[in-house]
């Protein structure tokens, strides 16, 4: 294969992968040969070459291929002037460290000043403050929590880990932090980041040579939040830095904030030793929205939105409405209502429950309730080991009679059915059982710890 036929493969798959991955990974190969159906590039680290294995290996074959190649496989060369090495090999191996020092003043550039520049200069939401954050139950803790570490001072979580699923204020929490932060300290050195930019930062330090530089920009700073740190496991090589730089922090006694979208323990190929050290400190569940909750969001966003259109009226029942159907995901519900008003602004008329309707089809489809009484019904007997008959039969023993109505107030939460079709599906009762049942939970969410998380993870199971 020729270099020009190269560059054309180049060029496909830049047009496939997007500039920034075809930067990272694709730009620094270097073709050298295809040799009994192997087609072998040279690249700068280990890493490099590991990374473009596992995750762009197929479509290099494909557009090779397609280019007339009989190539069956990729293999990758670490050349002789760019040896590869772990990411924490400048803190094991002084010669190392000197050479990279060295690489750094022939750019004519202060170690990590020109990254850390880079990094101030990346702006936090300005909508994304404590103000504008609703309160509710499933949220108040990792409130409360975030409340406490931006208000600065000695260190009391480290790290502060923030997790749960997509919209429910994980990163909201994360820049009003920041933001209150540098409010009560300006000259404080917040850096704020995705895992996936963390990965990015460390990748380029090794092909460009500059760890030292990496290794100063990360470990200067007076606070470091990482967002979805998810995306490192599986990583090997970037979670080795991060494990690094975490100790060197904490050993400073230096705040880290970091979010996923699951628990440490459950996040699958992280290790043990990263998981155990993000266990440490507190770790936070943001759990999903509840109806209060997101009628409150709702009500929040009605009042930002009359700054735009003053003069828009919303009738009785919309919020509600909106409130009850679009259940899983905040940033859904809001944007849901940013289009109603634009809509209704366009259209020139009043918010009504028509004009909803027609303006959300979509959105409402997307988040119609697709739980049914008897998934319900078949999770609440699993739960509390036992059989499904006893939930829908006449028994009115304590052990069958608190399960039956979890499994009604579920029903009522979680379905579209109405109180008399609920009761039907549970033996025949009359609407004012499955009424009673449902008060009756209700008010034991606030009394009972056992019951509260009881519902709540036979929610969260039913809506996974």
């Amino acid at each position: 294969m020729t270099e020009e036929k190269w560059g054309q493969v180049r060029n496909r798959l830049l047009k496939t992968v997007g500039q920034n991955n075809y930067t990272t990974w694709i730009e620094p190969l270097e073709f050298d040969a295809v040799d009994g159906g192997v087609a072998v590039f040279k690249v700068p680290t280990n890493f490099m070459g590991n990374y473009v294995s596992q995750n762009f290996a197929d479509l290099i074959l494909h557009e090779l291929t397609m280019s007339g190649e009989a190539v069956q496989r990729l293999a990758f060369r670490v050349v002789a002037n760019a040896p590869a090495r772990p990411a924490e090999a400048t803190a094991a191996h002084p010669a190392h460290a000197a050479a990279e020092t060295a690489d750094s003043a022939a750019s004519g550039s202060a170690p990590g000043k020109e990254t850390l520049e880079a990094f101030q200069a990346a702006p936090l939401d300005p909508r994304f403050t404590f103000d504008s954050f609703v309160v509710g139950k499933p949220n108040e803790l990792a409130h409360a929590a975030a409340r406490r570490v931006g208000e600065g001072g000695p260190v009391t979580f480290n790290p502060l880990v923030l997790y749960g699923g997509v919209g429910l204020g994980k990163t909201h929490l994360m820049h009003a932090i920041a933001w209150e932060l540098k409010e009560k300290n300006p000259s404080l050195n917040v850096l704020y980041l995705s895992a996936e930019q963390f990965m990015y930062r460390f990748v380029q330090a090794l092909r460009e040579r500059r760890m030292m530089d990496f290794k100063h920009l990360f470990r200067s700073v007076d606070v470091l939040m990482v967002d979805d740190v998810q995306f490192i496991a599986g990583k090997d090589s970037t979670q080795e830095e991060f494990f690094h730089t975490f100790n060197a922090l904490v050993d400073q006694n230096k705040q880290i904030i970091i979010s996923a979208d699951r628990a440490p323990g459950e996040i699958k190929d992280l290790e043990d030793r990263v998981k155990s050290r993000l266990q440490c400190g507190l770790v936070v569940d943001l759990h999903p929205t509840d109806y209060e909750l997101r009628l409150g969001i709702l009500q929040t966003k009605v009042q930002q939105q009359r700054e735009t259109y003053p003069d828009l009226q919303i009738a009785d029942g919309v919020l509600e409405f909106l409130a009850h159907r679009i259940s899983t995901n905040v940033r859904v519900l809001e944007g849901a209502l940013t289009r109603l008003f634009a809509f209704a602004s366009l259209v020139g008329r009043e918010i009504d429950m028509d004009l909803t309707q027609d303006c959300l089809a979509d959105v409402l489809r997307a988040s119609e309730r697709k739980i049914t009484v008897e998934e319900i019904q078949r999770k609440v007997s699993e739960y509390y080991n036992i059989r499904m008959s006893d939930i829908i039969g006449p028994k009115r023993l304590r052990s069958y009679a608190r399960p039956r109505q979890v499994a009604m107030y579920l029903c009522k939460q979680l379905t579209s059915r109405s109180l008399p079709e609920i009761g039907r599906r549970f033996g025949g009762r009359d609407h004012t059982t499955v009424m009673h049942g449902v008060k009756r939970i209700e008010e034991l969410k606030l009394t009972d710890g056992q019951i509260a998380e009881d519902v709540e993870m036979l929610r969260r199971s039913l809506e996974a």
